[in-house]
């Protein structure tokens, strides 16, 4: 029974205008791959990365800032060439996408959780629950993220201890950018809400006597979760950018666990002495990665556009 279930959910996406509209699309499909293939090679960079960046018994300062093998100092052992540390260059970028893709999906999911949850409350709610909660958005939205995600950083710093900067800055990391960016949820759900809490269905539920919880979490949010989806497609690629721009700034991950942006941070003050890969390459890494992002959520927004289907 379980099999015909999933097997005609199956089919049933296979004929669905957003599989079409896929299959169809040169672009979606390249974009798809290759936040595919980044995202793996991230996921099993302890396996298939050339180095370990964090072993220190392989790592010999002597191979220094080498250039890339094709280069005429180069290293055949590493690929794109070395940092001022000694590591190769192509395996802190695997480890440093792990780091990035981390807060990046970590923090979309929280910026999910809190907005949807506002928005649906304030939504269904109305009056001055609505109205405090949206206040409260507008009111964010007046400040930039980079500048909110920068307050709610240097707040952490001078709580947390000292000694145990390292330790919680990634999940400091997390809640800054997450927090940074719940209203475009909050706001999309709750416009969603008002439309579908006036539907029949919604208005029997009431009748027979759901619990207002259960009607917004059984009947309304999945009607609301299609632009959901595309902003949190988008948001990923905003929040990778984000913690990149913090960590070049030296107020996101330490050093000692590198993300694309502490790379390019490190790469910078070798720029203009020659060691160019040091930074041009995890800043390639940064701009293929948000840019495959950003064209799958294009996608994703028209293919869930019924005025352009």
């Amino acid at each position: 029974m379980e099999n015909t279930i999933e097997k005609t959910r199956l089919e049933r996406f296979l004929d669905s205008d957003v599989w079409h509209s896929f299959k169809n699309s040169p672009v979606a499909i390249g974009s798809f791959l290759v936040t595919l293939l980044i995202i793996l090679s991230a996921l099993f960079a302890p396996y298939i990365a050339p180095h370990d960046p964090f072993d220190l018994a392989v790592i010999d300062i002597l191979d220094s800032n080498l250039p890339p093998a094709w280069e005429l100092d180069g290293d055949p052992r590493f690929l794109l060439g070395t940092d001022d540390q000694g590591r190769d260059i192509l395996s802190t970028i695997m480890y440093g996408a792990r780091i990035s893709l981390f807060v990046g999906f970590a923090s979309v999911i929280f910026s999910m959780i809190v907005g949807i949850t506002a928005g649906l409350v304030s939504g269904y709610m109305g009056g001055r629950v609505d109205a405090f909660i949206m206040r409260i958005a507008d009111i964010q939205l007046s400040f930039p993220a980079i500048l909110i995600a920068l307050l709610i950083d240097g707040i952490a710093r001078g709580i947390v201890p000292k000694e145990a900067h390292e330790e919680v800055a990634v999940y400091v990391l997390i809640f800054a950018i997450g927090i940074s960016g719940w209203v475009q949820y909050a706001r999309t759900v709750r416009g969603s809400t008002l439309v579908e809490k006036g539907k029949e269905y919604v208005q029997a539920a009431r009748v027979i006597g759901i619990r207002p919880g259960t009607i917004l979490h059984r009947h309304i949010l999945p009607n609301v979760m299609g632009p959901v989806m595309v902003i949190a497609t988008i948001h990923l690629a905003i929040a990778i950018i984000t913690e990149a721009t913090l960590s070049f700034l030296g107020v996101g991950v330490p050093p000692t666990t590198p993300s694309l942006g502490t790379l390019i941070r490190i790469g910078n003050e070798y720029l203009f002495s020659g060691e160019w890969w040091i930074t041009i390459f995890p800043g390639a890494a940064l701009v293929i990665l948000v840019l495959a992002v950003n064209l799958l959520g294009d996608w994703l927004r028209d293919a869930l556009n019924p005025k352009l289907r």
